[in-house]
């Protein structure tokens, strides 16, 4: 969750770079498709609603891709988890169609961070609800959960999108990039900066692996101001906000009994927010990623703007690319 609510659509300014063409991989190098072994589900709470809300996440066939599905409408259309889905960012991730505006699925972007993290490229997503259950605020259910289900490797390659031209948004002294890179992957390099005293500016580099996901990322739980709290509930947000599922900052103190678990895991939390958002590409990215104060709405137009400039990006594995290499 942002606790800055950033507006969705920021003016952009791009730099003018020479093309970048990194080194290719071959179609025998690609990494594979996977989905989950097994169905699994469980009950949480939503943070804005305060419901009470099951979610069931369901194996996939190859190419699928991660796709969420509100069970208590009626016909209900799927939501495919894309940035073109994305309808508002002001205080989370949120997955919609327009022209139905009560099919909505808010707070979708720490599963997707586990997701990503866990390497797993198609699933249902089944919810009774408007958003996503919190747990406690950070990725750690869902990878447990995934973890549970296990995987399974499928039969095609991958879906990945090489950057091959810097694209950059900015929003005042806010801004976020994606670079091109020579490596495999993605890598991360954000900044924050907060009055708060207990935030103030903290910086995280990390290049993005299942095992770096895990131990360095997934456990970082949302956090928000304490002055922030009652404008929420006005609004009426975060009815199911506790300190069981955010940290929760008050000048220079950290409210949660139990602390931090983490020195940095306000930095943290907001690079898992980001590998949650970047997964909305539908596929992975091999980048490199820079950013600073940036949030759901900037991650959400960086996506936009990238896939509008078709120069600046190559897509390797999916169907396509198997089809090509046959």
């Amino acid at each position: 969750m942002d606790s800055l609510p950033i507006d969705t659509a920021p003016h952009t300014s791009v730099a003018e770079h020479h093309t970048f063409r990194p080194r290719r991989q071959t179609q025998q190098s690609l990494p594979m498709q996977h989905t989950l072994r097994h169905a699994i589900s469980a009950v949480g709470i939503g943070l804005h609603t305060g419901q009470s809300i099951r979610i069931s996440l369901q194996p996939a066939p190859v190419g699928h891709g991660v796709v969420f599905q509100r069970t208590d409408l009626p016909q209900a259309a799927p939501l495919p988890a894309r940035y073109d889905s994305v309808i508002d960012t002001r205080l989370s991730t949120v997955l919609g169609q327009q022209a139905h505006p009560e099919n909505r699925i808010a707070t979708v972007e720490h599963l997707m961070a586990a997701l990503n993290g866990c390497g797993i490229d198609n699933v249902l997503v089944l919810v009774d609800g408007p958003e996503v259950p919190v747990f406690d605020g950070s990725s750690t259910d869902f990878v447990f959960l995934l973890d549970c289900a296990g995987r399974t490797q499928q039969t095609l390659p991958r879906k990945m999108f090489e950057v091959l031209e810097p694209v950059r948004v900015e929003h005042g002294n806010a801004f976020v990039e994606l670079l091109p890179s020579t490596s495999p992957g993605l890598s991360l390099s954000l900044s924050i900066e907060f009055s708060a005293r207990a935030i103030g500016r903290q910086a995280y580099t990390l290049d993005l692996t299942p095992t770096s996901f895990r131990t360095e990322l997934a456990a970082s739980r949302t956090f928000t101001l304490r002055e922030e709290i009652d404008a929420l509930h006005q609004a009426g947000l975060a009815r199911g906000g506790s300190l069981d599922n955010a940290v929760v900052v008050d000048g220079e103190h950290v409210l949660n009994p139990s602390g931090l678990r983490s020195p940095d895991e306000f930095i943290r939390h907001k690079m898992l927010d980001a590998v949650g958002d970047l997964y909305l590409a539908g596929g992975v990215l091999q980048a490199r990623l820079r950013g600073h104060r940036s949030g759901h709405g900037l991650n959400n137009q960086l996506l936009r703007k990238l896939f509008a400039r078709h120069s600046a990006w190559r897509e390797v594995g999916s169907v396509a690319a198997s089809a090509a290499a046959a």
